[in-house]
């Protein structure tokens, strides 16, 4: 117990100042307790555990990543928002008109609590739930998917179908799921055109099949989903990331489909909120990162996910409440649309 509240000082005093903690910095807190001595035996016992470590011989000690991920779950894990960063957050988001405009706030807000990137993955298009619904044959034969869905947003994606379809045709399916599926997303529109082709084949074969082709599983698939970064600016200037480390970060963020795929990763972790200490996808600049992240929901789907990228040296009680805060924003966003 002692071992443990000296590491988590610790590593709470790196966070705050970035600089190697003496022991002297810690028995300060606990002129009461425990003497300089001590603080300087249970740092060289969490030394030889792994969890601290001497960049040099005359400086205090540094949190490895073993520290942090100690600090994250048996810590921060714990921690509640404050009034004041639930009043700011609120307050971020009430100045957001539509449903883009949230998003946009949400991620400036995540980016601000880690001194990283804040990150907001949509649902995949098959999960969105269904307003309205368009195709339109381009001259190369594929087949551009417009999707209005309930929230407000517009979504698409291009087809290449196996067997072509006219306009007219596209018109007629599109008329048909949007008397038939509003309300619904696209997914579960499908299991039901399953469904009715095999209760009624005659009756829906022509245009259910066509519905089926143009719902096809590689459009309802994660490619579909969309991410939204804001903080690159501040990222960029974090002391740990410098040359290679800052490019492969960079070079993630410019091509957006590695961010989704580590976010989306996560998605059916068991806990509310997953902390990942160290990046692996990241081989580089992977081992200086944290990932912060937790999924919205709605009508009792996991939808998308939220979360923060940035240094391992951040404020996780802040960042843990803030990410899980602005998960339940989104939830109950999509549970009211």
């Amino acid at each position: 117990q002692r071992n443990q509240q000296v590491l988590a000082d610790v590593v709470r005093f790196y966070i705050e100042t970035g600089e190697p903690v003496s022991s002297r910095s810690i028995s300060r807190r606990y002129a009461e307790h425990l003497s300089p001595a001590t603080i300087r035996n249970v740092m060289a016992d969490l030394e030889e555990a792994g969890f601290l470590y001497q960049p040099h011989t005359s400086a205090g000690r540094v949190p490895t990543a073993a520290a942090y991920r100690f600090f994250a779950q048996q810590v921060a894990a714990q921690a509640r928002l404050t009034p004041e960063d639930e009043a700011w957050i609120r307050s971020e988001l009430a100045s957001a008109s539509t449903p883009e405009e949230i998003t946009e706030r949400a991620a400036h807000v995540l980016a601000a609590v880690s001194r990283g990137l804040g990150l907001i993955v949509s649902p995949p298009i098959g999960k969105v739930v269904l307003e309205h619904i368009r195709f339109l044959l381009i001259p190369d034969g594929r087949v551009l998917v417009v999707l209005v869905t309930a929230a407000g947003t517009t979504r698409d994606k291009l087809l290449r179908l196996e067997r072509p379809l006219a306009q007219p045709e596209l018109d007629r399916t599109a008329d048909f799921l949007n008397r038939s599926y509003v309300g619904w997303t696209l997914e579960a529109a499908r299991t039901d055109l399953l469904a009715r082709l095999a209760s009624d084949s005659e009756r829906y074969d022509h245009l259910a099949s066509n519905a089926l082709t143009l719902c096809d599983p590689g459009l309802l698939a994660d490619a579909g989903r969309e991410l939204y970064v804001e903080g690159a600016a501040q990222i960029a200037s974090v002391p740990e990331l410098a040359g290679q480390q800052l490019l492969e970060l960079l070079a993630a963020i410019e091509e957006k489909h590695k961010l989704v795929a580590l976010l989306t990763g996560f998605i059916e972790s068991p806990e509310p909120v997953h902390v990942e200490i160290g990046i692996k996808e990241m081989p580089s600049a992977g081992e200086h990162l944290a990932l912060i992240s937790a999924p919205y929901s709605g009508r009792d789907q996991v939808q998308g996910t939220v979360g923060v990228l940035g240094p391992m040296r951040m404020q996780y009680e802040r960042a843990i409440t803030a990410v899980a805060y602005v998960a339940r924003v989104f939830s109950d966003t999509l549970n009211r649309s």
